[in-house]
């Protein structure tokens, strides 16, 4: 197990690499993951995704989304914030001009991707869901009940952005008190980590492909994500 001075100084380096060019996607494609990585079974039942952010679930796990439509599955969106702070800060007329702007561009995104129910709204502040993180696991876990919901996807827990993790934070907890399986996508962990990188947990990382249910071929490359070790 790495010790705390070892964790801090790589989410420090990997930290700095978000504001760097980043990998470039040429070198996530040479890699061929979707070859190299165990593939994941189609859920049977309904999943829940969960987004930190408008955005988030289509950027991480949009072409999975679309393959599970095409493979006759309920998907059901989470939205913990509306993004408001996504342009640094603006006056308060500002911030809600652009929390319904990117509302409106979720629901639109979502309408791309197939049939899908209109998104769980919870408003929570953007950069300060770790403060809302209690509350998101209630707003999650009520979905997870009310849809009867198969398995949760949402942001990586290692994602190295502090709405991402506790958003992934919350799902987990939510999850975990209800033994619903969780898995998780990342978003900035292809800016930042490059092809097996050792701050990645590899050995947890899966693939759903994108048409893995058969159907349309899909745009957006394959949905990854990465399942919690076992617990004792």
């Amino acid at each position: 197990m790495s010790s705390p001075k070892t964790v801090d100084a790589e989410r420090s380096a990997a930290a700095a690499a978000i504001d760097a060019q980043g990998t470039d996607e040429a070198e996530w494609l040479a890699a061929q993951l979707p070859d190299q990585l165990p593939h994941l079974a189609l859920p049977e039942g309904p999943v829940v995704v969960v987004a930190a952010h408008p955005d988030d679930e289509v950027l991480g796990f949009g072409g999975a989304m679309a393959a599970l439509l095409d493979a006759g599955a309920t998907v059901h969106t989470v939205c913990l914030t509306d993004g408001e702070a996504s342009h640094g800060t603006l006056p308060t007329p500002g911030r809600e001009q652009l929390a319904a702007r990117r509302r409106g561009e979720l629901a639109a995104a979502l309408g791309e991707l197939g049939d899908l129910p209109f998104p769980v709204r919870a408003g929570f502040p953007d950069t300060g869901l770790d403060e809302y993180e209690t509350r998101a696991r209630t707003v999650i876990g009520e979905v997870l009940d009310d849809v009867g919901a198969a398995v949760c996807v949402a942001p990586w827990v290692g994602d190295l952005h502090s709405d991402h993790e506790a958003a992934g934070r919350a799902a987990r907890d939510a999850c975990g008190d209800r033994s619903t399986p969780v898995w998780f996508y990342p978003v900035w962990m292809w800016h930042w980590a490059r092809p097996y990188d050792p701050r990645v947990p590899w050995e947890r990382v899966s693939v759903l492909p994108p048409g893995a249910g058969g159907g349309r071929p899909q745009e957006g490359g394959p949905g990854t994500v990465h399942q919690p070790a076992r617990r004792p």
